[in-house]
């Protein structure tokens, strides 16, 4: 299991982009729509297959006949780091040792793009949505590949949880990625042009 990229939401995507361009100091790129879901999205590469995503419902979409991921139905408030994404090789012997409520793979497109995606029935994850959602890319195609360099770097995720330790056992040694005991919450550190900048 591999840190694949990291979800900024907001209650629109305008707020979303304008909060990782705000703290980073650099322009995100465009995405596209994730009909299944009927969300949207923009994108930064961070170098070495990483990437980040600024993420929102699509106001133009149909309404899905399911919920949304990275439980979007519900958010509100200001623009945050909110969920991050690790990618695995195969998806059902991964759900098959994690625990009850990571979801189910669901095949998803956006473009060239093919993956598969463990997403829960209530679109929120374990330890308070902070439990890592699953992906299975299909094919050779990945976005950190397709995004422009944007001279940012991620130094480090740290993952807050009062149950820290219990989601560290579950998921083992990652690289970039701390686990600290406190309220739940995601914090990024990068390097970027601008010197080292902190996404919350």
């Amino acid at each position: 299991m591999l840190l694949d990229h990291l979800a900024v939401a907001g209650e629109t995507l305008e707020d979303a982009s304008a909060h990782i361009e705000q703290a980073l100091g650099v322009a995100l790129q465009p995405g596209g729509k994730h009909e299944t879901f009927g969300t949207y999205n923009k994108l930064l590469g961070l170098g070495g297959g990483l990437y980040l995503e600024a993420i929102a419902i699509d106001p133009q979409a149909q309404t899905p006949g399911r919920t949304r991921w990275f439980d979007l139905d519900r958010f509100e408030g200001s623009p945050r780091l909110t969920n991050w994404i690790c990618r695995v090789e195969d998806i059902e012997a991964s759900l098959a040792v994690f625990p009850d409520g990571v979801g189910q793979p669901i095949d998803l497109t956006r473009g060239a793009l093919r993956w598969r995606m463990a997403v829960p029935p209530t679109g929120r994850l374990p330890f308070d949505n902070l439990f890592p959602a699953l992906i299975e890319w299909q094919g050779d195609l990945h976005p950190a590949d397709m995004l422009q360099n944007s001279g940012c770097r991620l130094r480090r995720l740290v993952v807050y949880h009062p149950d820290a330790l219990t989601l560290a056992r579950h998921l083992g040694a990652l690289d970039l990625v701390v686990f600290d005991t406190g309220p739940a919450a995601l914090r990024a550190e990068f390097e970027t042009p601008h010197g080292i900048r902190v996404l919350e």
